[in-house]
């Protein structure tokens, strides 16, 4: 079924050349046609001569391939190299059992969306950056609580002070949302969640959206140090006072999991629920 298939793997990790090297002698007995990300292989190559990228590493290396290829008509499969891996799903010694059952089309394929966030000032666009996971705003450096207005669909929300806000996916809703004390959302579901970050209030509540929502953010015009954007936890861009930022729908990706997949085992396996 798949032809021509990318690698991109997590380099720093102690074992990735074991199973890197698994994974290539797997595919060239095969005789498919193979692109590695890191050997000199650009990112607009493997998009758009990969049937199928296999992502070596842990959630972090899949977030980073979607935020890349969520542009072009590829699957991505994730082996997990890391500590939790919600997305990144087989184990490094199950690759050979599930490889083989993959390339013969045996796979359950998920799709899942990303969302991105476009950054204003003064009316005039500044920037734009796109997530997997999450786009949080929040207090970065700033020894103050954040101000901002939150808006969804041209409807004022509440203005809120806060160390942040976290406008997640459903698939980040197992990440920092969680953490912030957000719900679980099962990852078909069509829907945004906003959660705030330790809020100055009792009354604060995580709030799940339409997924088709436009979320606007502004900084409060009277605050007075810089704010910070980061896509998938990755530091985007500073914003200042009066700053506007909105967050909507963007790309999707194309998962797969191995047959028997089942998110709830999943979820049972990750947050020890016995």
């Amino acid at each position: 079924m798949f032809k021509s298939i990318g690698i991109i793997a997590k380099r720093d990790h102690i074992h990735i050349n074991e199973y890197l090297c698994k994974v290539l002698s797997f595919l060239h007995k095969r005789e498919l046609k193979i692109f590695n990300l890191n050997s000199r292989v650009e990112i607009e190559e493997l998009g758009g001569d990969c049937d199928l990228v296999i992502v070596i590493g842990g959630d972090g290396t899949l977030l980073q391939a979607a935020r890349l290829l969520a542009q072009y008509n590829v699957y991505l499969l994730g082996i997990n190299l890391g500590r939790l891996g919600f997305l990144t799903d087989i184990s490094p010694t199950e690759i050979e059992k599930y490889l083989d059952e993959i390339l013969a089309g045996k796979f359950i394929e998920e799709k899942r969306f990303l969302i991105k966030a476009k950054v204003y000032r003064d009316n005039n666009y500044l920037c734009e950056c796109n997530a997997f996971n999450d786009i949080v705003i929040h207090r970065g450096n700033m020894p103050h609580l954040l101000t901002f207005d939150t808006s969804i669909d041209g409807h004022f929300v509440n203005k809120q002070r806060a160390d942040g806000l976290v406008v997640s996916t459903p698939t980040g809703s197992t990440a920092y949302a969680l953490s912030a004390g957000g719900p679980l959302i099962h990852p078909s579901l069509n829907a945004l969640l906003l959660v705030t970050i330790c809020p100055h209030t009792l009354s604060s509540r995580p709030l799940v959206v339409d997924g088709n929502s436009d979320i606007e953010i502004i900084i409060d015009p009277q605050q007075r140090e810089l704010a910070q954007l980061n896509c998938d936890g990755i530091l985007y861009h500073e914003l200042q006072q009066g700053d506007r930022i909105v967050i909507e729908k963007h790309q999707d990706i194309s998962l797969i999991h191995p047959q028997g997949y089942d998110h709830y085992a999943t979820l049972r396996a990750k947050l020890n629920w016995g």
